[in-house]
């Protein structure tokens, strides 16, 4: 070996820019690393663009600083963003200033997240003090419209993050305008995005990936059905391939509770990529629902190899406890979630609902209010929220929460019987009976609304709506099997009463005998089939007169009008619905 004295050192920073370069593009960042600091040391060396194994040219600044940004950015990615800004100070080629600035937006953000000690129950809000700074600075570059795409994509993330909505919405359509294809930029747009007029008034460029972003921000906005008929295209032009697509398509189907379907898409889905963490969360909600425990372990075990660490993993797993109903271990899985990413809007929300089943509302309140605080669009949110409110008793707390639920979720049944609930207990009774309608109208999920409704009814005094409800509700019990039978039996004593008063005995004796099905109302329901049987005995043996005006008299002391049409069904209400 040469003595080092005889070293050629252009030969040696050739080598180590080729280290550096072979090193990265593996992945092997702590060598990589290394390799950027020896060749750093070297700056005094120029090698010519065209022996740089990784270098394109850009302008001429980019050359002068190539050393420092190629150790900017190995410190970068082993995130040592300090040490990333700190050795790209200065610089002014685009992608090193970029860098700077970004290192400085990443340090702040990950030491915000470092003092947020106790992610469950923060006390003062922690904020990242780089914000205002780089704001500032980035503002004043932007006057003199000298931001390219990528600065601009950051500006708008920083004036997002500073609560500057209308400024940050406006910057982020001109960092999409000056370079379309940074997805990010999309994405961090679509979550601006509060309903489909605002949508439709975005200026956004006339490109093919316009196309993506209007699927995933119609998805967002749960325009399921437009967002699918998007995606379905797409698929059709030779996207068929593709996992994302596949993975947006099933969500599509969860968000319309079409759960079949989309377990189905997750499935399929995961035998084309298996070790695929993306969106497992969601798939681990839709196996929770079905209750499907063994395809939920299996998942969760899945997960587990693949990576523990990784926050749809932890919530997986806490899913998997809660049905197992061990709500503290599912707790902890979801806390480790929110340590890992204090953002993730899935944890936040999934341990609202854990505190709610310990019924620790405060604990509940307060996760989904960080839901919320991370994605004001999440409907789960807002109606786990008025639901803690039902449990204290607060209605008028309760009522303004599941209104933002349902403004977010217009045609879930769900939002609608439970807006329907608060109403009614804030005695608003005809606002109540728009809701209960409606719930019943866009298909009733849990099968609740025309219960509640024909007890509305009859709490008005309309019986003949009552009657319609009740009957509706009733028609088909087996499809109602998950309903109480405290509903059922309370459906079955109206209608033996409201039959048995207007003289329809055979449809009264009918619903009188299923009332003894159910303790509830076996006693009254033998009561009434013993006046049943002896309205009919009088019927046989003639001792009812049929009067001249059409009604039915049984002496001096019943009397009540023969009616003997059917029962139709609960005729549409003429209502506007405007809760």
């Amino acid at each position: 070996m040469a003595p080092i004295s005889t070293w050629n050192l252009f030969t040696v920073k050739q080598d180590l820019l080729k280290a550096h370069y072979e090193c990265s593009s593996r992945g092997l960042r702590q060598s990589a690393k290394w390799s950027a600091e020896m060749s750093y040391a070297l700056s005094i060396i120029q090698i010519p663009p065209e022996e740089d194994p990784h270098f394109t040219q850009e302008n001429p600044d980019s050359m002068k600083e190539w050393d420092k940004y190629l150790l900017a950015k190995s410190y970068f990615d082993v995130q040592e963003y300090d040490r990333a800004a700190y050795f790209s100070q200065n610089c002014v080629s685009p992608k090193t200033h970029f860098l700077h600035l970004y290192s400085r937006y990443l340090s702040g953000e990950k030491k915000k997240l470092d003092d947020m000690v106790d992610t469950v129950v923060p006390g003062e809000k922690v904020r990242n003090e780089a914000l205002k700074p780089l704001r500032a600075e980035l503002q004043k570059v932007h006057l003199q419209k000298s931001l390219d795409g990528y600065l601009l994509y950051l500006y708008g993330v920083i004036l997002k993050r500073l609560q500057l909505q209308k400024q940050a919405i406006e910057v982020l359509c001109e960092a999409v305008h000056k370079e379309p294809l940074h997805w990010g930029a999309w994405l961090e747009l679509a979550t601006l995005i509060i309903d489909r007029e605002m949508l439709s008034t975005l200026s956004l460029p006339n490109h093919w990936i316009k196309e993506f972003f209007l699927a995933h921000a119609y998805l967002e906005l749960q325009l399921n059905e437009e967002a699918l008929d998007i995606y379905t295209r797409l698929q059709e032009v030779g996207f068929l391939a593709s996992t994302y697509l596949k993975a947006q398509v099933s969500i599509a189907y969860h968000n319309m509770r079409e759960v079949d379907q989309a377990i189905e898409g997750f499935q399929a889905l995961q035998k084309v990529d298996p070790y695929r963490l993306d969106n497992t969360d969601i798939f681990s909600n839709l196996l929770y629902v079905k209750e499907m425990k063994v395809e939920l372990s299996f998942l969760a075990h899945q997960c587990c190899e693949t990576d523990k660490y990784r926050v749809q993993t932890c919530c997986v797993i806490g899913n998997f406890y809660s049905l197992r109903s061990q709500h503290e271990k599912a707790v902890l899985y979801f806390q480790r979630a929110l340590r890992l990413n204090p953002n993730y809007l899935s944890a936040w929300t999934l341990m609202g609902h854990e505190y709610m089943e310990m019924k620790n509302t405060q604990a509940a309140i307060q996760s989904y209010r960080q839901a919320i605080e991370v994605n004001r669009r999440d409907y789960r949110a807002w109606y786990g929220l008025g639901q803690t409110y039902e449990m204290l008793k607060m209605p008028f707390y309760c009522l303004y929460y599941y209104r933002l639920a349902q403004q977010l979720r217009p045609n879930d049944s769900r939002m609608m019987v439970a807006l329907g609930e608060a109403y009614e207990k804030l005695d608003k009774l005809q606002e109540a009976k728009k809701c209960y309608w409606k719930a019943h109208s866009v298909g009733d999920i849990e099968g609740m609304a025309l219960i509640k409704l024909a007890k509305l009814y009859d709490k008005l005094g309309e019986e003949e709506q009552a009657a319609a409800a009740y009957s509706d509700y009733v028609r088909d019990v087996e499809i109602r099997r998950g309903i109480e039978r405290e509903e059922q039996s309370s459906a079955f004593r109206f209608l033996a009463g409201y039959y048995k008063k207007h003289g329809r005995l055979e449809e009264a004796y009918e619903n009188a005998q299923k009332c003894t099905e159910y303790s509830e109302t076996r006693e009254e329901a033998k009561a009434l089939l013993r006046e049943i049987a002896q309205l009919r005995s009088m019927q046989e043996n003639g001792a009812m007169q049929v009067e001249d005006n059409g009604s039915v008299s049984r002496g001096p002391h019943l009397q009540f009008q023969a009616n003997n049409t059917p029962l139709g069904r609960l005729s549409p209400m003429n209502l506007t619905f405007t809760p």
